[in-house]
């Protein structure tokens, strides 16, 4: 090096030396080029030449030389920067060299050095791929205590590894994060979700985060779509993941097996048998028949239809072809057995299954119910022998099983000994409570109980006993088994054991569930009089307002309230919600300022039901007022809350202020749904802003909204208002043609939009194909066509649409009966018009303009004794006389 470089002595900067060093490739040449740097005048230790030759060793894996030359550097008096360090981690992150790297990494900050967020990347991702996802979560939490901003590939990093170590709730925090720094999350981060949220049985969540995916044109992968089928699997909604299988068809996703898997099970859910064989054999054809778990599904198909014969034959093809058996396999095969009571088979599948180790509860459930149903009770209690020496941890179907075969076999002191041992042995709450179900359910019908008190006074003695005992309870108030909750509340209580408050409250609450207020009143009382928790005031509160007593509720509240105890938010939703669907508006906002008053700590549901209140009792200032103080609060808004406040600015006229709360719902993140496009349709349409709805109507079905009948009403009523009978007629076919069957409001909107056309034909049209297609009209759809033709002056035309509606057998309505003594008042038909009266208005309540205007026409008739009737009938009624109505006033007018 000295002979190459003898020419360049004295000649070059030192930034120039820097910039050489920079260039070279080999490790060699840079470490040789770098100790002649240091023999020139112009060098002077600097942390930039060690730095790039750090880089150099890292690239190439001399993590010994690079650790050397950062000692030496410090040797040299130069301070390490974030560049240095950064250099450093990553080259032990490339390596694998995951300790040395948090070590350093650990000095590192302890000099309060912080990386740069792609050094922070290189080590997650290198922590992620040696599935140190603990790691992962550290270097994140350290990251963000720097206030190091991460980018989108550190948000993907750290997401799946949360995903993997299942903290759902944390990975979801990071995803929210993500998006509202907008970030665009990756289809394998969506995946994960997804599957993370279906494994915790958080399915809606699962849905929102897959509709958001969809929102951004994202196509979904083989296993996203797998995890949404088997979502769909579970809930039972059979329909949807048909659907879903159709868009992947669109999206040309191509189905693996496991897909094919889940299809095959749906099917056979459905009773859909032979599209269940024949999707079978497809993968069969298709080279994809591989995995036992398809094998499996299918013969599961055939046990559902008891055809347990084709099911071994599926099972002994999966042999035959290969195809490595496991635990599933076999647990699927003994199932077969046992139903077809096969116990020599039963046996030997069983054998093979403890080869895999312990055989799990639901395969040692099986095989005791096949020794108990055949009477092989010495085989059962050997069995029970064998799982007790196995250390088997019951569930609760097994402990029952167990319990009767000891009851049967008379094994009663084994049966008290199995109790002992599962309480001893720590064994879970729902072993022990299942055994005092099940003497218990044997004792309550005879007069002596001692033996049942003995055995729950056992329970007693034992650690954690009564929490067991009183979360018994709560398990049979939760099931609707209140006989039974009750049944071990009073053992309870006469052994002078106290239930906790979340046992009383669900039992409560199940009484009002059941509208059984009196044994729930009782239970408060006996309760109130040891001094209960809120959750027993709360649950009473819900109990009222279930069996209709919302003004007991409402007091009960308010005495909780002043007693200086919080309602819980569940316990103030559904009470205002109680209140306000029984008209009880006044004590409804009572509670809701009382609360505000407060400062009782609200949720967003609660907001919603507090604003929905006041909507509902007409005070819309009071619920921009609550909604003010909402965004004030920092709570956070759902779409519930849009939806709300567009019924809220729509209602009090403010159209302008309703499109606002429309935008913000749509930059909520969560795709709109159709309620919310439909109600937001409404108050366009009311407003006469025709085109703004069908923008917005295309807009939803763009946004793959496919819209229902509701929607579709809705759109038609909105060009009735601005007398568009064409286009209202269009969308009257489009619905039809979306497989929505028109209903009475349908047809109600169209014979309006036809009326303000002054189509009158199409409208008694719309009358007739009502009743064909066996509807009934009300007077409502009459009205229109009256009322256009009396507007029109066309007395004889209303006259008609009148007695038709008659002979259908529809009764006038006091809307209908005003418009015709009008027009009788009016047109000077003294006669029609009384007789109108006398036969048409006097079932009806009392109203103001009918009476009137009888009075009217009896005195211009000289009737003066049956006008002093009416106004007699007036008076008494607290009506309003219109003394300026007039006999004749339109002839006058022509």
């Amino acid at each position: 090096m000295r002979e190459a470089m003898a020419a360049f002595v004295a000649k070059l900067t030192f930034r120039e030396m820097c910039f050489v060093l920079h260039e070279l490739r080999g490790w060699r040449q840079a470490r040789d080029f770098f100790a002649w740097m240091k023999l020139q005048l112009c060098y002077e230790p600097s942390v930039v030449a060690y730095t790039i030759l750090l880089r150099l060793y890292g690239q190439v894996g001399k993590i010994k030389l690079a650790e050397e030359t950062f000692l030496e550097m410090l040797q040299a008096g130069c301070e390490p920067d974030a560049v240095a360090c950064g250099t450093l981690l990553c080259a032990y992150a490339r390596w694998g060299m995951h300790k040395d790297m948090l070590m350093f990494y650990a000095a590192v900050r302890r000099r309060d050095i912080v990386p740069s967020i792609s050094v922070f990347n290189f080590m997650v991702s290198s922590l992620q791929k040696q599935k140190l996802h603990s790691k992962v979560m550290h270097i994140w939490e350290q990251m963000l205590e720097a206030n190091v901003a991460p980018n989108q590939f550190t948000y993907t990093v750290v997401i799946g590894s949360y995903a993997k170590e299942g903290q759902l709730e944390e990975a979801m925090d990071a995803f929210g994060e993500m998006k509202r720094r907008k970030f665009v999350p990756e289809e394998a981060t969506y995946s994960l979700l997804i599957s993370l949220s279906v494994k915790h049985g958080k399915g809606d969540q699962a849905l929102r985060i897959y509709d958001d995916m969809r929102v951004k044109g994202i196509v979904p992968s083989n296993y996203t779509c797998a995890s949404l089928l088997t979502l769909y699997y579970k809930n039972e909604d059979y329909s949807k993941a048909l659907l879903l299988f159709s868009e992947m068809e669109q999206n040309k996703i191509v189905p693996d097996e496991v897909i094919y898997g889940i299809l095959v099970r749906i099917y056979g859910k459905l009773g859909l048998y032979e599209d269940a064989q024949r999707m079978f054999e497809e993968i069969d054809k298709a080279g994809l028949l591989s995995d036992e778990q398809s094998y499996v599904a299918m013969a599961q198909v055939h046990m559902n239809v008891r055809n347990y014969d084709r099911a071994l034959q599926v099972l002994d093809s999966m042999r035959l072809r290969n195809v490595k058996p496991s635990q599933f396999s076999y647990s699927a095969l003994l199932r077969c057995h046992v139903a077809k009571e096969d116990v020599d088979a039963a046996e030997d599948t069983f054998r093979v299954l403890s080869n895999y180790g312990v055989p799990d509860v639901f395969c040692c459930n099986d095989l005791l119910r096949l020794y108990m149903r055949l009477g092989h009770l010495d085989k059962a209690r050997a069995l029970i022998l064998k799982m007790r020496k196995q250390d088997v941890q019951l569930d609760e179907d097994l402990c029952l099983t167990v319990i009767e075969v000891c009851c049967r076999t008379g094994m009663n002191e084994d049966s008290d000994k199995l109790t002992e041992e599962m309480q001893e042995n720590g064994m879970t709450m729902k072993n022990a409570a299942m055994v005092i179900q099940n003497e218990g359910d044997s004792l309550k019908a005879s007069t002596d109980s001692l033996a049942f008190s003995t055995t729950l006074k056992s329970l007693l003695d034992k650690p954690g006993g009564l929490s067991n005992a009183s979360q018994l309870i709560t398990k049979f108030a939760r099931e609707g088994n209140t006989d039974e909750a009750k049944f071990l509340y009073e053992h309870l209580t006469e052994l002078g054991a106290k239930p906790d408050d979340t046992a009383v409250a669900t039992l409560i609450v199940q009484y009002g569930q059941a509208q059984q207020l009196e044994q729930a009143q009782k239970l408060f009382e006996v309760s109130s009089a040891s001094f209960p928790g809120e959750a027993v005031y709360n649950a009473m509160v819900d109990a009222l307002c279930k069996c209709g007593k919302t003004e007991e509720a409402h007091r009960l509240f308010m005495e909780l309230i002043d007693q200086g105890h919080n309602g819980d938010v569940v316990t103030i939703s559904i009470l205002v919600t109680h209140l306000t669907k029984h008209g009880k508006f006044q004590e409804a906002e009572n509670v809701i300022y009382r609360c505000l008053h407060d400062e009782a700590e609200l949720d967003t549901v609660v907001y919603n039901t507090f604003i929905k209140s006041m909507l509902e009792s007409g005070k819309l200032y009071s619920a921009v007022s609550i909604y003010d103080r909402m965004i004030s609060s920092g709570i956070p808004k759902s779409m519930q809350t849009f939806n709300i406040m567009i019924s809220v600015y729509g209602h009090g006229g403010k159209l302008d202020k309703a499109v606002e709360m429309f935008t913000a719902a749509e930059e909520l993140g969560s795709p709109i749904d159709e309620k919310t496009y439909t109600n937001m349709l409404s108050f366009y349409g009311k407003a006469g802003k025709h085109q703004e709805a069908s923008l917005l109507f295309s807009r939803m079905k763009e946004d793959g909204i496919r819209p229902g009948k509701i929607s579709f009403n809705t759109m038609i009523n909105a060009y009735a208002t601005s007398g568009l009978h064409n286009e209202a007629e269009m969308m009257f076919q489009e619905m039809q043609e979306n497989n929505h069957v028109p209903d009475s409001h349908t047809y109600l909107a169209l014979i309006r939009a036809y009326a303000e056309s002054k189509c009158y034909s199409k409208a008694e049209e719309a009358i007739q194909m009502m009743l064909s297609s066996s509807i009934t009209p009300s007077c409502t759809h009459f009205n229109h066509l009256m009322f256009a033709f009396l507007k029109e002056g066309q007395i004889n035309e209303a006259q008609r649409i009148y007695n038709q509606m008659k002979e259908t057998g529809i009764a006038a309505d006091v809307v209908c009966c005003r418009a015709m003594m009008r027009m009788f008042l009016e047109h000077g038909y003294t006669d029609d018009g009384i007789l109108f009266f006398e036969t048409e208005c006097r079932i009806l309540k009392p109203d103001s303009y009918i009476l009137s205007a009888a009075f009217h026409l009896y005195e211009h008739s000289s009737r003066g004794s049956e006008a002093g009737d009416v106004l007699d009938a007036i008076n008494m009624n607290g009506a309003s006389f219109l003394r300026n109505l007039k006999v004749g006033s339109k002839l006058g007018a022509r």
